[in-house]
């Protein structure tokens, strides 16, 4: 008997949470007939007002997916970012957040990706894969103050020859990751750390290209590698299940878009995943 009320149980959850998944979102998106994302609208790669970053074209695949028209509200990606747009209900996602951030509710995460080195190709630090790396030593390495590789980079004894670049800007006026890039190219600095999407980006537009390691291997300091996943309000439990079912089904489309803009994607063996594995579905 207490196995029969058990299923019986798990049969009535079970159809609740299929009509919960068709349940009307009305209630909890600012309007149902439009996909309105926050996002900055000057950081690419991920985001501008031209449409032309990555999470843009997330964005614009799943609207298509959800035949909803797209809209924006837009706002620098700074302090304040979450308050005054999903916090304020001026749209209903954050296209991109590292999965776990208690400002929003996650999504499951679309990409696992990490904190990279770049350097020049042809560079005696080319194959550098840690920060751990005695070869670092006195090296100008450019790294935005604040970010989690900053204190590897301390614990590393490198931040006496490093040159910073400020962690909080306008994005609309100003980019570290840019200035970090063109430093790099010029020979101002030795290496640059970032983030793996920028890293990879700008390092693919630079001519000739940069090299890119994911830092995967440091055994001091915070971890480098982060599951980044879509961010929505606490209250918006339909829509979340929603989008997760979007993702699911949209995985390859996400990967090959990720990687069409140089994004270092891991598997969770942190291997690098290449276009023809990233284009299967999980």
């Amino acid at each position: 008997m207490a196995v029969a009320a058990g299923l019986a149980l798990l049969g009535s959850w079970a159809a609740f949470a299929q009509s919960s998944d068709h349940a009307d979102l009305s209630i909890e998106l600012v309007d149902p007939n439009v996909l309105r994302v926050c996002a900055d609208p000057r950081n690419l790669p991920f985001s501008d007002e031209k449409g032309q970053g990555f999470e843009n074209k997330i964005a614009e695949l799943f609207a298509a997916k959800l035949q909803k028209k797209l809209d924006y509200a837009f706002y620098p990606q700074a302090t304040g970012f979450v308050r005054m747009t999903l916090g304020s209900h001026r749209c209903d996602v954050i296209m991109g957040f590292p999965q776990g951030d208690e400002l929003v509710q996650s999504t499951t995460p679309y990409y696992r990706t990490s904190y990279a080195i770049v350097t020049r190709r042809g560079s005696d630090l080319g194959d550098v894969a840690t920060l751990e790396d005695t070869r670092l030593k006195g090296k100008h390495i450019g790294i935005v103050a604040g970010t989690p590789p900053a204190t590897n980079m301390a614990a590393a004894g490198l931040m006496t020859t490093a040159k910073p670049y400020p962690l909080m800007i306008d994005t609309r006026v100003d980019s570290s990751a840019e200035a970090m890039i063109k430093d790099l190219k010029s020979g101002e600095i030795d290496a640059g750390v970032l983030w793996g999407p920028m890293a990879g980006y700008y390092a693919k537009q630079a001519n000739p290209p940069l090299h890119v390691t994911p830092l995967i291997n440091e055994t001091t300091g915070p971890k480098l590698v982060y599951r980044i996943a879509m961010g929505v309000r606490a209250t918006d439990v339909n829509w979340r299940r929603q989008l997760n079912r979007l993702i699911q089904e949209s995985q390859p489309d996400i990967n090959k878009i990720l990687l069409e803009f140089g994004v270092p994607l891991l598997d969770e063996s942190n291997h690098l995943i290449t276009a023809e594995a990233a284009a299967k579905s999980p």
